[in-house]
């Protein structure tokens, strides 16, 4: 039996809670036939990520889902069967009140963020009571692993995958369509999508200094003024700068589908926050990831969490490498190896990588997809 979902989601991070709220709720409303309702805080990172969406209206529908622009106003008379609190921001009063009257009560996800922390198991589909009033909440994890919730795919992405990889001239479509020249193909070609880093001119210059030539497609993202900074010049999009063994290309904002063909593009994806990582490890290929800063360096035991799956199966030198390369990207103070050495290392052999990546994603679904896992969980508690 269909059922109708409220999901509210705060921007927090800019474009990286509307990505997983939005994804998260055409699939709801796509793929497990459910009546779905996102409310969202700010419609431009919305707007941004799908340009059907209108930055400017109260309430619109888009690819089956409707969508309300959440403020003081947003109606709280009737709220859904199942309600999301999407990474646990919060829900407005009224409608928590509203949820508590209805007949049957609503029932509430706290939708947690992605992490692959030992515990994670353990605290998924955990009950809450509310403090006053008869509601329970219950904590749903993404994660890597059985036991967790999985991550949010697409029941279609696999078969676009494989339709783009088999297409010998969808890569070259991709960049002409973009205004850009196809790569060489002595090229090694990396998406570069991030948050601030310090780290940046180091990696840039080991780029810049190297034999091989390297193609960076740079993202919209707060990682460009570092860009700026070591070409010397703007980097307005569609431009292109060189520098040594270095161009890089700055391309404009790309929508969700066109991000995805990026990925599967390039040979290496630099990506940053969850839902770019989930992207990148769906695209198979090897990547770099950049963790959300947290206060007293509590992101590391969560990037090293996450490499201790990802790197099981490499052998000894190349999983140092990696992981040598992931903490100086992401730790200004690691001091283990250079950037420039670590990514060398790893350069000498990308055939193991990018089939290492490949296994890893296959084996990534044993753990089951966020949407489906999550639409089972609530209609089993529902019934």
């Amino acid at each position: 039996m269909p059922r109708s979902w409220d999901v509210f989601c705060k921007v927090i991070d800019n474009y990286g809670d509307a990505a997983v709220c939005w994804r998260l709720a055409q699939q709801l409303a796509g793929e497990h036939g459910g009546q779905v309702r996102l409310w969202v805080d700010a419609l431009a990172p919305l707007h941004a990520l799908c340009p059907d969406v209108s930055a400017d209206c109260t309430q619109q529908r888009v690819a089956g889902v409707e969508i309300c622009r959440w403020d003081a106003s947003a109606d709280s008379s009737a709220p859904a069967d199942i309600v999301i609190d999407a990474f646990g921001a919060g829900l407005p009063e009224a409608y928590i009140e509203s949820m508590a009257k209805r007949t049957p009560r609503s029932f509430w996800i706290i939708l947690e963020y992605l992490s692959a922390e030992p515990w994670v198991r353990d605290h998924h589909k955990l009950p809450s009571p509310h403090p006053r009033l008869p509601l329970e909440r219950h904590f749903f994890f993404p994660g890597f692993v059985p036991g967790t919730g999985g991550v949010l795919r697409e029941a279609d992405h696999a078969r676009r995958r494989a339709a783009f990889e088999a297409d010998s001239a969808a890569p070259a479509r991709f960049w002409k369509e973009l205004g850009f020249e196809v790569p060489a193909a002595t090229a090694t070609v990396v998406s570069l999508f991030g948050y601030e880093n310090p780290a940046a001119e180091e990696l840039l210059r080991a780029w810049a200094d190297g034999e091989r030539p390297i193609v960076v497609a740079v993202t919209q993202s707060r990682l460009r003024p570092a860009l700026s900074a070591f070409f010397g010049a703007e980097t307005s999009n569609g431009a292109s700068r060189r520098r040594g063994s270095l161009e890089a290309r700055f391309l404009p904002f790309l929508s969700h589908p066109r991000y995805d063909e990026l990925l599967w593009a390039s040979d290496w994806n630099f990506v940053r926050g969850e839902d770019s990582l989930v992207r990148a490890l769906w695209a198979a290929k090897p990547l770099v990831w950049q963790i959300y800063p947290q206060q007293e360096q509590a992101h590391t035991a969560k990037l090293e969490a996450f490499l201790a799956l990802y790197c099981a199966g490499l052998d000894a030198p190349m999983s140092a490498a990696l992981r040598a390369l992931w903490h100086a990207w992401n730790d200004p103070g690691w001091s283990h190896a250079p950037l420039g050495v670590s990514w060398e290392v790893l350069r000498q052999d990308p055939g193991r990588l990018r089939l290492h990546a490949r296994d890893w994603t296959d084996r990534q679904a044993e753990a089951g997809e966020l949407a489906g896992n999550l639409a089972q969980y609530c209609m089993e508690r529902l019934k």
